[in-house]
Formats: structure tokens, sequence, C-alpha cells
């Protein structure tokens, strides 16, 4: 397949993934994000790549974020909210982590794309990405793509939207979040 082809296909997968979001689950987990004082990251593999990307960028909007793990992690309290990226929700070190900021009372959001999943007892929120899974659950989005390609692309781009709505929303002068961005670099 040539490699327009590919770009072709690969982008109307991930519109038709967007597209099939719920945007009041969105909102529920924007939400959640304003209200928290931190906001915690946790997943495995290319999803946690994507949720640095996430983290990152609502860093720049003056959130304070944190990927667990980081060596300067800070305490998670009742205050903050931790998101969990796991397309399965089955990831073992995602749901430790998850029952972990429960018992001190953290908010937990899960970004997955099995409602069902054992993620689902730790999760104050919840937003779907319907990529196809092993499960074949009803209303999952096919892929021609290896793996959990999709997944990881709309992980990112959900990020995004949901930065440039915050942006819009609380009118944030896109040259002013300069200030945030790293400069040691």
């Amino acid at each position: 397949m040539s490699f327009r082809k590919s770009e072709r296909k690969i982008i109307q997968e991930i519109e038709t993934t967007l597209g099939n979001i719920s945007e009041k689950q969105v909102a529920q987990l924007v939400q959640s994000i304003q209200k928290a004082d931190k906001v915690f990251f946790i997943g495995v593999g290319r999803v946690l790549l994507s949720l640095e990307g996430i983290a990152k960028r609502l860093a720049h909007l003056g959130i304070q974020t944190v990927v667990v793990g980081q060596i300067t992690e800070p305490a998670i309290t009742e205050k903050d909210l931790l998101i969990v990226g796991s397309g399965s929700g089955e990831s073992a070190f995602p749901l430790i982590i998850a029952e972990k900021a429960k018992s001190f009372h953290a908010k937990v959001a899960h970004i997955g794309s099995n409602p069902e999943s054992s993620m689902r007892k730790y999760s104050d929120v919840f937003v779907r990405i319907p990529v196809q899974t092993k499960l074949n659950l009803p209303g999952e989005v096919p892929s021609i793509q290896p793996m959990t390609s999709l997944f990881e692309q709309s992980l990112l781009l959900l990020g995004d939207a949901i930065a440039l709505s915050l942006i819009e929303e609380n009118n944030i002068d896109m040259m002013g979040l300069w200030k945030y961005h790293a400069n040691l670099e």
C-alpha cells in the first residue's frame, strides 16, 4: 500500500473514532481536570507516550501535571485527579496505581475502550475511545493498523482537543502560553 493510501486510511480511522467519543464523557473529564489541584497520569507503553504529551500540553496551560514515576512526583491527595490511559482497562500497573490513588481519596478518570473493564471499579469518570478490541464490543471502530495504534493516536488527539477547549473556554492568550514552555532547551 502506498504512503498516501495508508495516510488517508489512518486519518479516516482517527476521524471516525474521534467522532464517536461522547461529548458528555469528555465534558466530565474536563470538569474533573479543572477542579483538581494536580493531575496525575498513568499508562504503559505507547499509551504512556501519548499521556506524556497530554500532560505536557496541559502544563503549558498552567495546570500542574505529574506523570506517575517521575523522580519529583509529589504525593497524591483527595484534591487531585489521576488520569489512567488503558485501552483494555486490564493493564496490571495502571490498575494497581488507580487502586492506590483511590485509597488516598483522589478522583480517577479512565480513558479506555472497554467500559466494563476491571478499571471500572476505581473510575469516577470514564471516556470511551471506541476502537477495535479483542472483545469485539458494539460500536467499535475497526482498524487496519497494527495492535493499538488507533487508540494511542486518538488518545493524543483527544488530549489536544481538550487543551484547545480549555484555551477557548478560559479565553487564554495563545502567545501568553509560551511562558510555560520549556526554556532550558
